[in-house]
């Protein structure tokens, strides 16, 4: 199952690029319908939008420390003012008023509710978030706040961060402020977002913050984040208001292997620290035994599993690609990222488009899971491309194939009968790509990042159509 090519890919390739000439066009067939309950939404993050970093009493984040660094972000930006969503929020929800969504993912800043991550929290900070739930409500857009979307405050990192066991302790009240003060009003959360990859790029090789590099001795860091999804849900449960749905958001592909004849080792390593490591704990309440046979496994005390395994109502999947991978020739980890084969479209991350890859992707989970998998939300899913306003229009035709695309294969994923409950786009705006900067674009709201003005492209329409016209009783 894990490799199988679905009757999609010939049917992308034969339709993409047409469809990328001209924005409008026809699709080949009609979209199929999906349930009237079906949540469409989009995403985004706290630090890559918010601006207002010193605004209103919020404290510094390893990503303030790490984007002022030198040489870490491309052409030196930094998220000091982003897409100033901290004091445009209001003109921000009227957009995906107009878009017809259904939720809005966003994340909460830690830094900006507890300035030193412990502590009384910022009554400013919290309250910005409860002006932004009752916006949202207002106008009819359920909020789905993220509560760690890699934004740690530094005065925890400088007491070791989530090497540091105390920090789970510590995101534990976090929570329960955030959830005392907003949840009367929340119907769902997402205590993390991608833990594999603030794990590998922030503590394993350092590409992102905070910048460490402890390869294979990095584990205590993905069993603390885990052990604090699991603290954070009881914390929610007893909080929260009742019936309120929790969740976790993971990035997830399928491992290809770069060289089927040298790489197959590269491939499983590669999925046993992804899916293993981040995935299993959580569903199965377990590590894979071949992880013990290369990574210290003190760090896990009795009764973690137990905690990290809390039931979810919903894994939230943020889905780009299928994975490529090789040996890896340096570096502190056993495998590295390759380059995808050539017959690919890729986006302005290098990225390949592949959207069978998304319903391989879950038939896959529910093959590995089976009865212990919940109901799949795709929290993340969009391409960058290089976007230009051209007469107060981007006519972004590639991202609208990519998104048909991908919205046809999790239809098929639904079909064969995977639970799927609802589809965030990533993203509402333009905005601060971590490391990559303000490059890359995956906006369906253009973003003028000197004046702030908002243009919505030729995709926001196109998923405002799709919103609208797909939906069944």
């Amino acid at each position: 199952m894990k490799r199988r090519e679905f009757m999609l890919a010939a049917a992308a390739a034969a339709t993409l690029a047409p469809r990328a000439r001209a924005y409008g066009a026809p699709a080949p067939a009609p979209m199929p319908k999906f349930p009237a309950s079906f949540a469409w939404g989009v995403s985004t993050a706290a630090y890559q939008i918010e601006g207002a970093v010193h605004a209103d009493g919020r404290g510094a984040a390893i990503w303030d420390t790490f984007a002022h660094g030198k040489g870490h972000i491309a052409n030196g930006d930094n998220a000091d003012v982003a897409c100033d969503h901290y004091h445009r929020y209001r003109e921000d929800v009227a957009l995906m008023r107009q878009l017809g969504v259904k939720t809005y993912r966003f994340s909460i800043a830690w830094p900006r509710v507890q300035p030193t991550g412990s502590g009384k929290p910022n009554a400013k900070g919290l309250d910005f978030y409860s002006r932004l739930t009752d916006a949202l409500l207002a106008q009819g857009i359920d909020p789905t706040p993220t509560l760690y979307h890699w934004d740690l405050p530094q005065a925890l990192q400088d007491k070791g961060g989530w090497q540091n066991r105390d920090t789970t302790a510590r995101f534990a009240d976090y929570v329960q402020i955030v959830a005392q003060k907003l949840g009367d009003r929340v119907p769902r959360w997402i205590t993390h977002n991608e833990t594999f990859e603030h794990h590998v790029l922030g503590h394993a090789i350092g590409s992102h913050a905070p910048g460490l590099a402890l390869g294979l001795q990095s584990f205590p860091v993905a069993h603390h984040l885990l052990l604090s999804h699991g603290l954070a849900t009881q914390v929610l449960r007893a909080h929260a208001r009742r019936g309120a749905q929790i969740g976790i958001a993971q990035s997830l592909s399928t491992e290809r292997p770069a060289d089927p004849a040298k790489d197959q080792l590269a491939a499983q390593m590669t999925n046993l620290f992804h899916w293993g490591l981040h995935i299993d704990p959580l569903l199965l309440g377990q590590y894979p035994l071949a992880l013990g046979t290369i990574a210290d496994m003190s760090a896990v005390h009795d009764g973690d599993l137990k905690t990290i395994a809390q039931p979810l109502d919903f894994l939230g999947i943020n889905y780009y690609n299928p994975q490529y991978v090789r040996t890896a020739t340096q570096g502190p980890l056993p495998a590295e990222g390759a380059p995808p084969p050539k017959e690919y479209e890729t986006t302005e991350m290098g990225w390949p488009v592949i959207p069978e890859g998304l319903t391989e992707l879950l038939l896959a989970l529910r093959e590995r899971y089976a009865k212990a998998l919940p109901p799949i939300i795709i929290t993340e899913n969009g391409a960058a491309f290089a976007d230009k306003l051209e007469a107060g229009a981007v006519h972004d035709a590639r991202r609208i194939a990519y998104l048909d695309a991908h919205v046809r294969a999790l239809r098929k994923a639904m079909d064969a009968g995977v639970d799927v409950r609802g589809y965030f786009v990533w993203s509402l705006l333009d905005n601060f790509e971590w490391a990559e900067g303000y490059r890359p674009r995956f906006g369906l709201v253009h973003v003028d990042y000197k004046t702030q003005k908002r243009t919505p492209k030729d995709s926001f329409h196109w998923y405002r159509r799709l919103i609208a016209q797909t939906a069944v009783a």
